[in-house]
């Protein structure tokens, strides 16, 4: 009983303080907040989504299972040490209890399986992008791109350290990626080089960066302000020196940054029906100008091979 109590006063004293540090720790958001031991806060509704999958789905769980498995020991180590049972028992096997350990983590994972997939199918549902970027790692910078608006790529690279502060050195960059608040950015993402990874944890996404490969993600702002991450895959010797800055803007702002690139708006939808509908215009005037050309050429030949055209342009 005094292990047990003694067990119990430092679960309860560790537990204590990591609630104390979380209450310490004043989160910042967009970016890491010193001693601090949760995820990051969201800004997204992915990120929404994992932080409820992994603390009310996936913390329960792990806690539950390692305080069983804590008292399991615990209670074996004080029931069958030497001094209480000096004669051990002679038997081996239990087959109930084989059983049932296996079916229930059989059970637990399926259930975790249920929530996992439901989260991993929305990263890839990406719904209809408003602004598309593409993101090119490079050693050791990240280009930026936004194809539909028609701004140029341009090369973000590391703030020094000397004109940022030391919480956001290696985090902050010259060139930030811009977007409008409350709308579905699709991050096309490729490596120039070697695999990077792009990765904003306020937003919830992380995907490599291959060469000659094109990986896709998503995300929506819910929030203007600014928001960092860094590359995530390691790809050389300054690896640590390649940030990601995301600037969320309002949308009035947005358009007047496009347009300090030399960019301009996206093509509308509406010239794809147009274009569509003009083959089917230039197409009728052939279909007439069929007959009229087999009436025309008639009195020339046999009337067999107009009447035998007729219903062929019909």
């Amino acid at each position: 009983m005094v292990m047990l109590k003694r067990a119990a006063g430092v679960l309860a004293a560790i537990t204590g303080m990591g609630f104390a540090a979380q209450a310490w720790a004043a989160e910042l958001l967009g970016q890491p907040t010193p001693d601090a031991i949760d995820l990051q806060p969201a800004a997204a509704p992915l990120k929404h989504q994992a932080i409820f999958f992994h603390n009310v789905i996936l913390l329960p769980i792990v806690t539950a299972i390692t305080l069983f498995v804590l008292g399991l020991l615990i209670w074996i180590i004080v029931r069958y040490n030497k001094r209480s049972n000096p004669v051990p028992a002679k038997w081996s096997h239990n087959t109930p209890i084989e059983i049932i350990w296996t079916v229930i983590p059989v059970l637990i994972l399926m259930f975790i399986a249920i929530f996992s997939f439901k989260l991993l199918y929305a990263f890839h549902d990406m719904p209809h992008p408003d602004v598309t970027v593409k993101a090119t790692g490079n050693q050791w910078y990240w280009t930026y791109e936004y194809p539909d608006l028609k701004v140029a790529e341009y090369t973000s690279t590391i703030v020094p350290e000397d004109r940022t502060t030391p919480q956001l050195f290696r985090l902050a960059a010259d060139n930030p990626m811009v977007v409008p608040v409350n709308k579905n950015v699709r991050v096309l993402v490729t490596g120039a080089d070697v695999i990077h990874a792009f990765a904003v944890p306020a937003f919830g996404v992380k995907i490599d960066a291959i060469p000659g490969r094109v990986n896709q993600t998503w995300f929506r702002a819910e929030r203007i302000g600014t928001y960092y991450g860094q590359c995530s895959e390691l790809c050389g010797i300054d690896h640590a020196f390649m940030p990601i800055q995301v600037n969320v803007v309002s949308q009035a702002d947005f358009d007047a940054w496009v347009k300090s690139k030399g960019g301009g708006a996206a093509a509308p939808a509406s010239p794809a029906p147009a274009a569509s509908s003009a083959p089917a215009a230039s197409s009728a005037p052939p279909a007439s100008a069929a007959p009229a050309a087999s009436s025309t050429s008639a009195p020339a030949g046999s009337s067999a091979p107009a009447a035998s055209s007729a219903p062929a342009a019909h």
